[in-house]
């Protein structure tokens, strides 16, 4: 159906949300989620701080769309990432999401930031808008492991009580239903990788004089290693 246009009150009340994220956006790259203040991109704006009130009910509100948008434009960056190989392996659909993914992290690390160092992107505030954009990312990683895999390191089968956690989380889901060993491999793909990027971020990796890039190929292969036919293609080593 065919949405009716906007009335002139409505474009410029979302042209006015919108440069109010714009500022807030650029408040989080120079100083993180804590940076971010109404009252300043309301002054900035020209606007007095209740009405900014209008247009976000409150602070939080406002972190949380930003993370929707950084999620849907994570998701974005998986879906091209899978979808550029004509036959992917699992294991091609695995490394090219999860290059993508440390890619989009180290470019704007105050937005993975966001995501996940911070309430905001966890959903707690306002869920009804952060989880279904994190859901997106989610299931295109669970896409990616929709072929079984035997990698080693998720063999062994869980406890019987995070066996419960796993099927009532993936249960709640929107969207299609994907089975536990899927899931277990979506957590520890996602938990894995994310200790990985936090630390590089933090800059832990250049004190140890260890080259992250490696250490990421490395854990990558050790997630999907051993399944899903051909190998990923390797990057020439430094040396």
């Amino acid at each position: 159906m065919t949405q009716p246009p906007l009335t002139p009150r409505q474009r410029y009340r979302a042209q006015t949300a919108e440069e109010a994220k714009r500022i807030a956006s650029r408040q989080l790259a120079e100083g993180g989620p804590g940076a971010i203040s109404l009252n300043a991109i309301a002054k900035e704006m020209g606007l007095t701080g209740p009405a900014m009130y209008r247009y976000f009910a409150s602070r939080d509100e406002l972190l949380a769309e930003l993370a929707t948008d950084a999620y849907n434009d994570l998701a974005d960056v998986f879906q091209a990432a899978i979808g550029q190989e004509e036959s992917p392996s699992p294991r091609a659909r695995l490394h090219a999401l999860a290059t993508a993914w440390r890619k989009w992290a180290l470019a704007q690390p105050h937005r993975y930031q966001l995501l996940f160092a911070s309430a905001a992107g966890s959903g707690r505030a306002v869920p009804e808008r952060t989880i279904p954009a994190a859901h997106r990312t989610m299931a295109l990683l669970f896409e990616a492991l929709l072929q079984p895999l035997s990698a080693s390191s998720s063999s062994a089968e869980p406890p019987a009580a995070l066996e419960r956690q796993l099927e009532q989380w993936v249960g709640n889901r929107p969207g299609p239903k994907v089975e536990g060993r899927v899931a277990r491999l979506g957590l520890l793909f996602w938990t894995r990788l994310h200790g990985l990027l936090s630390l590089e971020l933090l800059g832990h990796f250049d004190v140890m004089g260890i080259d992250p890039a490696l250490l990421f190929e490395a854990e990558v292969d050790a997630l999907a290693g051993g399944g899903g036919g051909e190998e990923a293609p390797r990057r020439p080593r430094k040396r």
